[in-house]
């Protein structure tokens, strides 16, 4: 059966299935993102992919017009068309980036660009791959000009990588027999090495499922530890002492008539030192720890305002005076709270008579008067609470000091202000914060100013550090790394060893080298880091090692594997653990191994003469 194959037709068919295999990928990324999982979505993904893709398709049309008309052998003019559908994808994959990249700060746009577009970029010359070795009998007609419908897929896509075909197939036309043999050496590893490149890139795109794989696991730890917060006590922010009371002034109503305006003052503490110890306790739920805290605050100081000129402080109504203690959470109130003030012993109960610093809190009223205040009114109370993740502060004093020791060794101090003084250690930590009244943007009597908690509030987060999925994650963005040098290892070994590797076993090693991602993701839950990295990277270098093995049958070319495989894995651990350093280390190491890669490899003859390979 003869087949006739038009450039028009085969630019149709690698459009058409590229573009189903883009609009597949989109498909089942998008379920985690826009709740998108309708078979009829699929459709809509699909056919916008072939809607988006019809430069492509034009673009893909002109150049295979010319590639049927260069005289040269089908399999070269396949490597040109790979290259061809790699610049198709890079440009596709660039205006994606650009366009994510023009939405955000400019400090941060190239590295969003990026991190967008070798993503997209994996993913669209991945597929541009997979369906040119779909269409590979079609191609393989158009470029080789057979029309007499022989040999099966089977068989061209063994001529691909080999010299001659099985059973006596003519795989290539008559110019192909009547080249060189440097010249078939030379087409087949330009071949070989395309193929291996793009393989890079297809090996990459199960990485962007892993990623999405992370940030659930993550999304679950952080779900987790947000349902066992809720249950104990959310992050707690105190705020106070503060005393308010009530206070009228002359003013005029709508008809110009004089009223008495009611309004309120809120005097804040002279003095106020606030000393407190945190413990921290975890809780198992799950494979996962969640970090709590409970605190016993010893709070002292004296009230003593500066009274502005305009006010009358006969006008103030001190009669009506409650004392006000903020907080986040009901919840975290672990005694009752009492304050002594005046001689008394006064209880605290819930519910606040204004909410211009607090929304939840505890009030009691007070019996104060004028000569009080002047004179100053001291006071002291024990506070016990409990929370999760974050006990911040609000520096509601003209002069203050919070003090705080925990056995917690890994603390993160944050907030508007950073401590005075800190001391982290293995045993715990213990920090200092002072404010006197020319650190505050308010005075020691408040009338309608609306402070910010956000803006003013300061202390320490208490948080599990669930930072092995943030260290898998670093792993991931070096998986071209992995997946591009193993590659490469093997690529050089066969051609030293003169025994070709499979695209098949290609692909099972990189499928290896993907499952080290996913085996450390699980094992990272369940035990530290470093030893779940240990694991996962012995397991994957050994089995590598051993299929080497199998495949090369010397134990010195496949001891090649052990050792540059544990340094690289070695290499990539060391630059996961750095963060200031990471780039300059990074870039040292990877000249290294370029320089590496480059002297084992330069008495390689590329060109492949009829000569043996030099490979010393």
């Amino acid at each position: 059966m003869k087949i006739k194959q038009t450039n028009s037709g085969l630019a149709a068919r690698i459009w058409f299935s590229t573009s189903v295999l883009v609009g597949i990928s989109l498909f089942l990324y998008l379920p985690g993102n826009m709740g998108m999982t309708s078979l009829p979505a699929l459709f809509i993904t699909i056919f916008a992919s072939l809607v988006v893709s019809v430069p492509a398709f034009l673009i893909l049309l002109f150049f295979l017009s010319f590639l049927a008309k260069l005289q040269a052998t089908w399999r070269v003019k396949y490597c040109f068309l790979l290259l061809v559908q790699l610049v198709i994808t890079l440009l596709y994959a660039a205006i994606v980036g650009f366009l994510d990249s023009g939405l955000v700060n400019s400090d941060v746009a190239i590295d969003r660009f990026f991190n967008t577009m070798l993503p997209v970029l994996s993913v669209l010359f991945g597929c541009t791959l997979l369906s040119s070795f779909i269409q590979l009998k079609y191609i393989f007609h158009l470029f080789s000009g057979n029309t007499t419908g022989e040999g099966n897929y089977s068989d061209i896509l063994f001529s691909l990588f080999q010299h001659t075909t099985k059973n006596n197939f003519t795989m290539e036309t008559t110019q192909y027999e009547s080249q060189p043999q440097s010249n078939v050496q030379s087409n087949r590893l330009v071949i070989k090495g395309l193929v291996t490149g793009g393989l890079i890139l297809l090996m990459l795109i199960p990485t962007l499922f892993i990623t999405q794989l992370i940030n659930e696991r993550q999304s679950r730890q952080q779900e987790v530890v947000k349902e066992v917060s809720s249950k104990w006590a959310l992050a707690q922010t105190v705020s106070g002492p503060y005393i308010y009371v009530p206070y009228s002034e002359a003013g005029l109503d709508q008809n110009n008539k004089p009223v008495r305006i009611k309004s309120s003052l809120l005097l804040l503490a002279r003095d106020l030192n606030i000393n407190g110890n945190v413990i921290p306790e975890n809780r198992p739920r799950s494979i996962y720890k969640v970090l709590l805290y409970k605190t016993a605050l010893n709070l002292k100081g004296s009230f003593k305002p500066n009274w502005p000129t305009d006010i009358n402080m006969a006008d103030v109504d001190f009669a009506n005076a409650k004392l006000c203690f903020g907080l986040s959470d009901f919840k975290g109130i672990e005694e009752e709270i009492y304050v002594n003030m005046n001689g008394e012993k006064l209880l605290l109960s819930p519910g606040l008579p204004t909410s211009q610093l607090d929304e939840v809190g505890l009030s009691v009223p007070i019996n104060i008067n004028q000569e009080m205040i002047k004179g100053g009114l001291p006071f002291d109370m024990q506070v016990k609470l409990k929370g999760s993740e974050q006990l911040h502060f609000m520096p509601l004093s003209a002069n203050s000091s919070f003090v705080l020791n925990s056995s917690w060794p890994g603390p993160s101090f944050d907030g508007n202000v950073l401590p005075n003084e800190r001391e982290v250690t293995e045993k715990g930590f213990r920090a200092r914060w002072n404010f006197n009244q020319a650190n505050l943007p308010f005075g020691t009597v408040l009338r309608n100013e609306k402070i910010s908690k956000t803006s003013l509030s300061f202390g320490v987060s208490m948080v599990q550090p669930a930072d092995q999925y943030n260290k898998t994650m670093r792993s991931v963005k070096y998986a071209i790394l992995f997946i591009g040098l193993t590659f490469a290892l093997f690529f050089v070994v066969e051609i030293m060893q003169k025994k070709p590797f499979h695209p098949v076993q290609y692909v099972l090693v990189g499928m290896a080298l993907v499952i080290f991602f996913t085996l450390l993701l699980s094992l990272s839950e369940y035990m530290l880091f470093d030893q779940a990295y240990l694991i996962a990277a012995a397991a994957t270098v050994l089995l590598i090692t051993l299929y080497a093995l199998s495949h090369f049958k010397n134990w010195k070319a496949a001891a090649v594997f052990a050792p540059v495989l544990s340094a690289l894995y070695g290499f990539i651990f060391v630059l996961i653990r750095l963060e200031d350093t990471a780039l300059i280390v990074g870039s040292i190491g990877l000249f290294i191994v370029l320089a590496l890669v480059m002297y084992a490899s330069r008495k390689i003859n590329w060109y492949g003469s009829t000569s043996r390979i030099a490979v010393q």
